[in-house]
């Protein structure tokens, strides 16, 4: 019975669903965790790359004092008691005049749990472009620009990237359509999918506290864990339980990403897909002893699930996340 909990729980998380958050196996230490609020103690931010038939690329003209005339990606902070799609429509419409739909989430950036910006892929679907006429603080003007002839100055150039991200999914998609499932969650987490893998075989850390399930790390808001970023909480979880020095550990990045927004639910759970692996393999077919009674490793048996592990595992078919 625990296997079949575990498989369902496995194939939602792989499958780009949420899971409720109702408790984690691993919290900051000397820590009090309390719920998250946006602009108290976390800044999620938005930003869209719209591309439309003709490859080309919605940019908007900055009216902020230290940017002004500058030119940028539609972004901005998501406010209290919106989900993150009504932010990313709400700044398109506000800063270009036109509505969208999300097609995926196509890259995550943190610099510690208190500030993540999500990039999505999005299209038009109607409304007006932003023209001069139409400047007010939001923006002064929008437009078209061909991907490779935007105009200058660029506010910054990191919108390159996203750009080019967007375009190469567009053109060869290299993880399934990701969008964020509405679930409640107070705090700012991650949910790990962790495997060991040796020859066809798959191995993935479960918590054995109550029901078997796929363990979740609560992030912390130290200077030690805003300093290193989110992947401190994986590193600590994974501590709690696995003699770390002699393992390679890798968060490949995002299966998926869980946020609701409404009544005062500001915390976001992120399924992140984890390698350990042993940093001199030798013959190993084993995954590394767990200390302690709260975790222990699980055999994947199910084919189905196996095959797709693998395939994300050998394809890198994730959201990337970076610092």
């Amino acid at each position: 019975m625990a296997s079949e909990g575990l498989e369902g729980e496995l194939a939602a998380v792989l499958g780009g669903h949420g899971l409720c958050v109702l408790s984690c196996d691993s919290e900051p230490a000397g820590e009090l965790l309390a719920p998250v609020r946006l602009r108290r103690n976390v800044c999620y931010v938005v930003l869209a790359v719209c591309l439309n038939e003709q490859d080309e690329v919605l940019l908007i003209q900055e009216a902020k004092k230290e940017c002004h005339g500058s030119w940028y990606l539609p972004a901005g902070r998501m406010e209290p008691g919106e989900t993150i799609v009504e932010a990313l429509q709400r700044e398109v419409k506000e800063e270009a005049g036109l509505h969208c739909e999300p097609l995926t989430l196509l890259s995550v950036e943190e610099r510690g749990p208190s500030w993540i910006r999500f990039t999505f892929l999005a299209r038009p679907t109607g409304g007006v472009l932003k023209t001069s006429k139409e400047a007010d603080a939001e923006s002064l003007q929008a437009g078209w620009y061909p991907r490779t002839s935007l105009p200058t100055p660029l506010r910054a150039h990191d919108i390159l990237h996203l750009v080019e991200l967007a375009a190469q999914y567009r053109h060869q998609a290299r993880h399934p359509l990701i969008l964020p499932q509405e679930l409640p969650c107070s705090l700012v987490c991650q949910r790990l999918v962790a495997t060991f893998t040796s020859v066809h075989t798959v191995w993935v850390l479960v918590g054995t506290e109550g029901v078997p399930h796929l363990p979740i790390a609560a992030c912390g808001f130290t200077p030690t864990e805003q300093r290193g970023g989110i992947k401190v909480a994986v590193l600590r979880l994974l501590q709690e339980c696995l003699t770390l020095h002699h393992l390679a550990v890798e968060t490949k990045g995002l299966l998926g990403l869980q946020h609701l927004g409404k009544d005062h639910m500001d915390g976001i759970c992120l399924n992140v897909l984890v390698t350990v692996a042993f940093r001199n393999p030798g013959i190993q077919n084993e995954p590394p002893k767990v200390r302690g009674e709260n975790f222990s490793w699980w055999k994947v048996m199910e084919e189905d699930l196996q095959n797709q592990l693998l395939r994300r595992l050998q394809e890198t078919s994730v959201v990337p996340v970076n610092r």
